[in-house]
C-alpha cells in the first residue's frame, strides 16, 4: 500500500459541521466528538474535478481541517474557499500559520515508529487515517490556542507595568475584555478541542486505543493541555488581583466623596450658626 500524507490546518475557532453535511446531502447529525469526512463523489463536487479515491478531507468542529493525500495547494485553496461560504470569518490569508504536515508509512518489516514527520506501522488498519488526523488537528488547534494565550499574557504584562508606575486605575471595560479573552481561551480549549475526549473507535478496538494513546503521548497533547490549564489559572488569579485593586480604589474614592460631603455640610452648618449664611 502507498504511503498516506496528511496536512492539518487550524483556520478558525468553530465550524458548524451540520450545515456542511446538509449542503453535501449527508443525512446525519454530527456531534462535536466526530469529524465530518468528505471523499469520493462529494469531494469531487466540491473541488470541481476528478478526485482519486485515496483522497479525503476531515473537518473538525473546533476549526481544523485535515487533508489526506492532497498533493497540490490548489485543491486545498478550493476547499477552504468552499468552507468559507459557511464560516465567513475565516482568514484565508494566513492559512499556513497554524499547520502541520505528516505521513503514514507502511512497512511490513518494521515495528511501530513515531517521529516528528511520520509514523511507521507494520500493516495498515482502517482506523489509522482518522486517528492520525484527529491528533494532528488537536495539535495545530492547541498551537493556535497557545499563541493566543501569549497575546493575553502580553496584555496583562502591560497592565502590570502600569501598576508598577503607580497608575492604579483600571477600567471596568478593560478588565471585562481581558477576562472575556481568558474565558474564550479556556472554553475553546476544553469545549471545542476536547483534548481529553477520544474517538469512538478507541472504545471498541484495543489496537486503536493503544495507537491513539501513543500518538497523544508523542505529540504531548495531555502535557500541553495541563500547561495551558495552569497558565490559565495564573491568568485568572492575576485578573482577580486587578479586580480587587480596582474595586478598592473605587471604594476609597466613594469614601472620600462621602467625607468631603460631610465636611461641606459641617462647614455650611457652622457658617449658618455664625450668621455668615442665611
Amino acid at each position: 500500500m502507498m504511503d498516506i500524507s496528511f496536512k492539518a490546518i487550524s483556520i478558525t475557532n468553530e465550524i458548524d459541521l451540520n450545515k456542511i453535511a446538509l449542503q453535501c446531502g449527508i443525512p446525519k447529525k454530527f456531534t462535536w466528538e466526530e469529524p465530518l469526512i468528505l471523499r469520493g463523489r462529494i469531494l469531487q463536487t466540491i473541488l470541481g474535478k476528478e478526485v482519486d479515491e485515496s483522497k479525503s478531507v476531515l473537518v473538525f468542529s473546533f476549526g481544523c481541517v485535515v487533508f489526506i493525500n492532497h498533493s497540490t495547494d490548489d485543491e486545498i485553496k478550493v476547499f477552504l474557499n468552499y468552507l468559507q461560504t459557511f464560516e465567513p470569518e475565516m482568514d484565508l490569508k494566513n492559512i499556513g500559520r497554524y499547520s502541520d504536515d505528516y505521513s503514514l508509512h507502511i512497512n511490513e518489516k518494521a515495528a511501530l515508529e513515531l517521529t516528528d514527520e511520520y509514523v511507521v506501522v507494520p500493516e495498515y488498519e482502517p482506523f489509522y487515517p482518522e486517528l492520525i488526523s484527529t491528533v494532528l488537528a488537536k495539535s495545530v488547534a492547541l498551537e493556535k490556542t497557545e499563541e493566543q494565550l501569549e497575546g493575553i499574557h502580553d496584555r496583562l504584562e502591560t497592565m502590570i507595568d502600569r501598576l508598577e508606575k503607580g497608575k492604579l486605575r483600571i477600567g471596568n471595560k478593560e478588565l471585562a475584555r481581558t477576562t472575556a479573552k481568558i474565558l474564550r481561551h479556556d472554553y475553546n480549549t476544553l469545549a471545542y478541542i476536547m483534548i481529553l475526549d477520544k474517538p469512538d473507535i478507541t472504545w471498541t478496538s484495543s489496537n486503536a486505543n493503544e495507537f491513539y494513546d501513543k500518538m497523544m503521548d508523542f505529540f504531548e497533547l495531555n502535557d500541553r493541555h495541563i500547561i495551558l490549564k495552569s497558565k490559565t489559572e495564573i491568568l485568572y488569579n492575576i485578573i482577580d488581583g486587578f479586580s480587587t485593586i480596582s474595586h478598592s480604589i473605587r471604594g476609597l474614592f466613594v469614601e472620600w466623596i462621602v467625607v468631603i460631603l460631610i465636611v461641606i455640610e459641617i462647614v455650611i452648618t457652622v457658617l449658618q450658626i455664625m450668621g455668615w449664611l442665611p
